[in-house]
C-alpha cells in the first residue's frame, strides 16, 4: 500500500487492488478537480481525462455515470435518448449519496450502489488515460479498456 493521506485516495487503491490492477493512486500537489487541472498536473492531454459525471433521472431518479473525455461536453438530449428518461447534472448532495465521493473526485469505481455506466468513445483512442481517484488532488492511470472492463461501462458518443 502507498502512502497516501487521504482516505478516499486509500479507498480508491483498495478497489483497484481488488480488481487487480496494478495502477497506484497518485495524490498531486495541485488541484486535480476539472480535467484541466488533472492535465496539467499530470502532464497529459485533457482529452486523456477520464472524467466522472454524475446524471439523475428524471423519472427514475437513477443514478447515472458518464466517464467522459475531458476534452468532451456530454449532450443531455442524446443521453436521454439512450436512457429513456431525460436526466440532467446531479447536485452535490445526491452525488456524494449515490458515489460516496465529491464532485471532483468521483472514481469511475469503488460506489457504494451500481450505477449506469455509460464511457465516451472519445476515450478509446488513448493509450493511457487519467481518472479521478477520490479527492481533487488524487488519480489514477489505466488504459480505455482497462475502464471498460472495471467499469463494465457502454462506449457511447457523448457529444
Amino acid at each position: 500500500m502507498t502512502n497516501l493521506t487521504s482516505p478516499n485516495a486509500r479507498r480508491v487503491q483498495e478497489v483497484l487492488d481488488g480488481l487487480g490492477l496494478k495502477q497506484r493512486v497518485q495524490e498531486m500537489e495541485q488541484t486535480t478537480r476539472s480535467a484541466e487541472d488533472a492535465a496539467r498536473a499530470v502532464g497529459c492531454e485533457v482529452g486523456q481525462i477520464a472524467k466522472s459525471l454524475v446524471f439523475k433521472g428524471s423519472a427514475s431518479q437513477q443514478a447515472i455515470l458518464v466517464i467522459t473525455s475531458g476534452a468532451n461536453r456530454v449532450n443531455e438530449a442524446a443521453l436521454a435518448q439512450l436512457i429513456g428518461e431525460p436526466a440532467r447534472k446531479a447536485d452535490a448532495d445526491f452525488v456524494r449519496a449515490k458515489t460516496g465521493y465529491a464532485i471532483g473526485g468521483v472514481p469511475p469505481v469503488g460506489h457504494p450502489h451500481p450505477l449506469a455506466v455509460f464511457i465516451d468513445e472519445d476515450l478509446l483512442p488513448y493509450s493511457c488515460i487519467w481518472a479521478a481517484a477520490g479527492s481533487p488532488t488524487a488519480v489514477f492511470h489505466l488504459t480505455p479498456q482497462e475502464l471498460q472492463r472495471i467499469t463494465g461501462g457502454r462506449v457511447i458518443c457523448v457529444k
